[in-house]
């Protein structure tokens, strides 16, 4: 039944695409988000159903939409410089065959992010598509919330539906992008226009940014923990009444200490322990390596260059109170350990070009978003402001849990930058057309006048 059932939806999408192309670009969203190839038993496994998606999502592009209203940022054109440079660095990789594994899905998403801007062209269409992207996100996020309240969870043991750990199905990446996701909910909550904010639309948000929060106690990731304290501090720019937002968030802090269960508790407790915990010293070690072989090799070693690594780290183990107190050091020798974050998996497989183009591409999201958030705070354009700001803030969530996870090439990452790109040209757009307006009113008045 579940096959059939995702089945016929994704038909549905596909036959109002015939209508509207736009959908043909929220049905790969939803596919590349759900991956509904991978929850399905058999008859989706072999369709490459993602690549029809976005091939039908082009061409509707090129043969019906609208296109005069497309502008191609800057941004647009560093995506494409990363994917050429990626695309280099994968011919000489120093481990061809499995850089071609990690190509095969890099590519397609850098390329639908240099193309998705350009079908941006208006409020609706970005709407959608965050609308698009924070449903199909909440099909896992939503399971996972409910398997967390029924079981509590556990670090590897929480099932988000499939048994492949990977993509948004992994603990620590579900946790970052739930937790980046709660800015653009609060924001759909308040400004949408698909769903008219009601009784009914904000109890959906409500209980789905309570999903959203659940995801890094089921998953016990550490990240997760993380990131919910940087979108504490990032919504007091939010908040008018910031003394009683932080005393409500202290009494919430508090009270929920006891209803978290023991997995999370524990786990949480090795952030003060690192040097206890094998996870983060190993990470601390391969950083270090990647630091070290980027010093020979600058221009990185391609994609899966981690599996050359050897490293020697220490984890210190207590045992015993008091004067019975022994502190032990041990020393383990591992082999081919991923990098654990978004920078050093830049550095390591793109060198310092990779890693600058990238790092560009996000800062100067960050800043256009700032510009946007200042600029339309308030009149007609106050719901752009407050995008910008959501997409900013959920950008600066992603990036922080980017440190601790390799996330730098997920489509999740570049559906926002998207989105940050089609607002900020519509925005362009907008402004150009109100400021030429009243030249042409003031021009018909003069000759009115003369006549």
């Amino acid at each position: 039944m579940r096959d059939f059932a995702f089945i016929g939806f994704l038909l549905a999408l596909f036959a109002c695409g015939f209508k509207r192309p736009f959908i043909f670009v929220l049905t790969y969203i939803y596919i590349d988000i759900v991956s509904p190839q991978r929850i399905t038993y058999y008859l989706l496994n072999s369709v490459p159903v993602s690549m029809i998606a976005a091939g039908l999502a082009v061409l509707g592009w090129l043969l019906v939409d609208d296109k005069k209203d497309s502008r191609f940022a800057p941004r647009q054109a560093l995506i494409v410089l990363l994917l050429l440079y990626c695309w280099i660095t994968t011919r000489t990789a120093d481990f061809p065959i499995e850089a071609e594994g990690k190509w095969e899905w890099v590519w397609k998403n850098l390329a639908f992010a240099a193309f998705l801007p350009l079908t941006l062209r208006t409020r609706l269409r970005i709407e959608s598509l965050l609308l698009f992207v924070v449903l199909s996100a909440a099909s896992i996020i939503i399971v996972g919330g409910i398997k967390t309240l029924a079981s509590g969870g556990g670090y590897g043991e929480l099932n988000l539906m499939v048994s492949n750990n990977s993509g948004l199905y992994e603990g620590s990446i579900i946790s970052a992008v739930s937790i980046s996701l709660i800015p653009i909910i609060v924001w759909l909550g308040k400004y949408g226009t698909v769903f008219r904010p009601d009784r009914r639309v904000w109890l959906f948000c409500a209980a789905l940014t309570f999903a959203c929060l659940l995801i890094p106690v089921g998953t016990s990731a550490r990240t997760g923990l993380l990131c919910i304290g940087l979108l504490a501090v990032l919504m007091l720019r939010e908040v008018k009444r910031k003394v009683l937002y932080l005393a409500a968030l202290g009494l919430i802090g508090v009270a929920a200490i006891p209803f978290l269960p023991s997995a999370f508790s524990e786990r949480m407790g090795t952030i003060k322990t690192y040097q206890a915990d094998e996870s983060a010293s190993t990470r601390i070690a391969v950083w270090k390596w990647t630091m070290d072989y980027v010093k020979d090799h600058p221009f990185g070693g391609g994609f899966e260059a981690y599996r050359q690594n050897r490293i020697r780290y220490d984890t210190v183990s207590v045992e015993g109170e008091g004067p019975h107190r022994t502190v032990q050091r041990n020393l383990t020798v591992d082999k081919s350990r991923a990098y654990h974050s978004s920078y050093f998996e830049m550095l390591g497989e793109q060198g310092y070009p990779g890693l600058a183009i990238w790092l560009l591409i996000n800062v100067i999201g960050l800043v256009r978003m700032e510009v946007l958030r200042r600029r339309y705070r308030e009149g007609a354009f106050a719901w752009a402001g407050s995008l910008a700001g959501a997409l900013q803030n959920a950008q600066l969530i992603y990036l922080l849990g980017g440190a601790f996870v390799g996330i730098a090439f997920q489509s999740f990452l570049f559906m926002l930058i998207g989105a940050q790109i089609g607002l900020d040209t519509y925005l362009s757009r907008r402004r150009g057309e109100t400021a030429w307006r009243p030249m042409r009113r003031q021009a018909h008045e003069v000759t009115a006048g003369l006549t």
